[in-house]
């Protein structure tokens, strides 16, 4: 009873917000709640939903700062350099963008941690994608590839699951895996080269922009940020007639405004650029980077920290502030509210054993005459479970009895802990509705959850065979 109505809830969630015909957050909210009330939860459905709001409220915490953090450094030009290097460097294609995309992933992911990958990759780059009309759904899902692969390392959440619920060390899980992952990066970037191809072809088939576009990439925060500049594009595309149907009383209380020097025929000079405010932004960013790592305190609270001393040196006076909060308010919204959504959908199954109970259905399909072939099977599977169970669910509930069968036919459980790692919660994870660092992703890239799942989904799919086929041929674990 409790299993078929935790899949059931996880299908109608999956249809609902792949076809859009609810928005995520009210999928996630009212049909888990409706489950436990179908269930005979009624009596504990506060209790349920408070705990699942009590695991992820870290979570939100830390998105809400981080986005306000990153968009405040966005806002002050940290990233300008990096954007003006890709642009330089990609020469305006979008191919090699995506590519670069790919291997910026790869590189800030080796950390293990999903949401600080997201944090740091969809921040510095969207802008780029912005600046040159690329889609969105291309930066989320190059993301999503590559922080999907770099999830197996050996700090990371599923590996390290693994081998805590198998009581293996890391030789002999990540080891002999490694090759298979090296198969994955590369499929990472060739997947990547095929979506940029097709976002150039995309691209070259539109019309060329003409001024107006010009325009709205320098209102819409992304493009010059000089003030002088976008004054004088404005003037010179303003039509004829408006710039003559001043009014005397207009033309005096601009005379009124106008500051010493600021007359007709004077040299416009841009403001000096405060160098010691982008070094001071650089530092801080650098050493909540390094902390983040090291994880000299929780994520929480070094946003939290890292964005008070931001807002303190970029924006002095109390009415600057309040600026920059009233102008992210939404972006920290939108996402927060998901996370805290998701919390409910996870409190109430598990807390309702719905999850236990679909782990134990699962299992016990499994045919005895396909022990042997089992790691194969996990490995295939993997990826797919991962928009229906937890990590932890998986990991110390469907596991543990996968390697105990499996051992029973004569297989080693290390190698069914080698399959589980090649998608489940590793290039799944990103895709899952039941991991908060999935609507960072989405809620920063501005795509919603089932446009990236259908956009990606099959690649990231890809992803996990390429790996499964790389470690058959490698020898971590039999056919």
């Amino acid at each position: 009873m409790l299993a078929a109505l935790g899949f059931a809830t996880i299908l109608v969630l999956l249809l609902l917000t792949m076809t859009e015909r609810a928005s995520v957050l009210v999928a996630l909210i009212l049909l888990p709640v409706l489950a436990a009330l179908i269930g005979g939860f009624a009596g504990d459905l506060g209790e349920l939903i408070l705990g699942g709001l009590s695991k992820v409220a870290p979570t939100g915490i830390m998105i809400a700062f981080a986005v306000l953090y990153f968009s405040l450094m966005v806002d002050a030009g940290l990233f300008d350099p990096l954007i003006r290097g890709l642009l330089r460097v990609a020469q305006g294609d979008p191919l090699r963008i995506t590519v670069a995309t790919a291997v910026l992933t790869l590189c800030v992911a080796l950390d293990g941690d999903g949401a600080s990958t997201f944090l740091i990759t969809v921040s510095a780059l969207l802008p780029v994608y912005k600046r040159l009309g690329m889609n969105p759904l291309v930066l989320s899902g190059v993301v999503c590839l590559g922080a999907g692969v770099m999830n197996m390392v050996p700090w990371g959440g599923p590996t390290v699951r693994a081998m805590a619920a198998l009581k293996l060390d890391s030789s002999e899980v990540f080891n002999p895996v490694l090759p298979a992952m090296g198969f994955g990066i590369a499929w990472v970037l060739v997947a990547s080269y095929l979506l940029g191809r097709g976002e150039r072809k995309r691209l070259a088939a539109l019309p060329p922009q003409g001024p107006a576009a010009d325009v709205r990439e320098g209102e819409d925060g992304w493009g010059d940020r000089e003030p002088a500049a976008s004054t004088t594009v404005t003037a010179t595309t303003e039509p004829e007639s408006r710039r003559h149907a001043t009014t005397a009383t207009a033309d005096g209380e601009r005379q009124a405004l106008r500051a010493p020097g600021d007359g007709p025929g004077t040299v416009r000079v841009p403001p000096l650029p405060r160098t010691w405010l982008t070094v001071f932004n650089l530092l801080l960013t650098v050493a909540l980077v390094v902390c983040l790592i090291q994880e000299v305190m929780p994520l929480p609270v070094l946003f939290v920290l890292g964005f008070a001393i931001a807002l303190l040196v970029n924006h002095p006076t109390w009415e600057q502030q309040q600026a920059l909060l009233d102008k992210h308010a939404k972006s920290v919204v939108l996402v927060t509210t998901m996370i805290f959504a998701a919390g409910v959908l996870t409190g109430i199954l598990t807390g309702t054993r719905m999850i236990d109970e679909m782990a134990e259905t699962l299992v016990s399909v499994v045919p005895d005459s396909f022990g042997s072939h089992l790691p194969l099977a996990v490995a295939v599977t993997g990826m797919p479970l991962s928009l229906v169970f937890t990590p932890d669910a998986y990991y110390f509930g469907v596991l543990p009895v996968l390697a105990e069968t499996a051992q029973g036919f004569g297989t080693d459980p290390a190698e069914v802990a080698r399959a589980a790692v090649l998608g489940q919660m590793t290039t799944g994870f990103p895709l899952s509705p039941l991991t908060a660092s999935t609507f960072i992703l989405v809620g920063m890239s501005g795509v919603s959850l089932g446009e990236h799942q259908r956009f990606i989904f099959r690649w990231a799919f890809a992803t996990t065979l390429v790996m499964t086929a790389g470690a058959l041929l490698t020898g971590a674990f039999p056919l």
